[in-house]
């Protein structure tokens, strides 16, 4: 199945990657995080009106990843000096396990080194042990721990994760 990664740049995009974070948040993190909380989350963060900010107003990079130019899930990047931010990287329920996460990753090693980053960090939250499992075989490690406090009553509680990144291909 082909996948590719598509940069939003339109109000449609930025509308379908709305969507997609409410159904893959609804069904995914009701098991790790209270539905208080999802709500709160996705209108801070993965609303229309919060993803167009931050990719007018903030330096993110959306991408919509499609399987066969079906949406599949979507992530957001931020260069932060020498090191690439994945802020987000979600994938709907039926297209789990078929090798996307590791594919989206070499997406972003590849961005890295075209950029000249050295590393790729995330925060993943720390009951999460699926995601985690994901990204420990793709090569990131936990760096730290944190607890950051979003507002509304909610924290995060997450670990830092990092995975290098060498300049030139091994």
């Amino acid at each position: 199945m082909a996948l590719s990664f598509r940069l939003v740049t339109t109000s449609e995009d930025i509308e379908a990657a709305a969507q997609l974070a409410d159904k893959i948040w609804r069904e995914y993190y009701i098991g790790i995080i209270s539905a208080g909380q999802i709500d709160y989350m996705l209108d801070k963060f993965q609303s229309v009106r919060a993803i167009a900010d931050q990719i007018e107003h903030q330096g993110y990079e959306y991408y919509l990843m499609q399987a066969d130019g079906i949406h599949a899930g979507y992530l957001a990047i931020k260069p932060e000096d020498s090191k690439l931010f994945l802020s987000k990287f979600y994938l709907l329920k039926e297209h789990r396990g078929r090798g996307y996460g590791s594919r989206a990753i070499r997406f972003l090693v590849d961005l890295c080194r075209e950029r000249k980053l050295h590393a790729i960090w995330l925060t993943v939250n720390r009951h999460n042990a699926s995601s985690i499992a994901v990204y420990e075989r793709n090569g990131f490690r936990t760096v730290r721990t944190q607890v950051a406090d979003i507002g509304g009553g909610y924290v995060m509680d997450d670990y830092v994760m990092e995975k290098e990144v060498p300049l030139v291909e091994a």
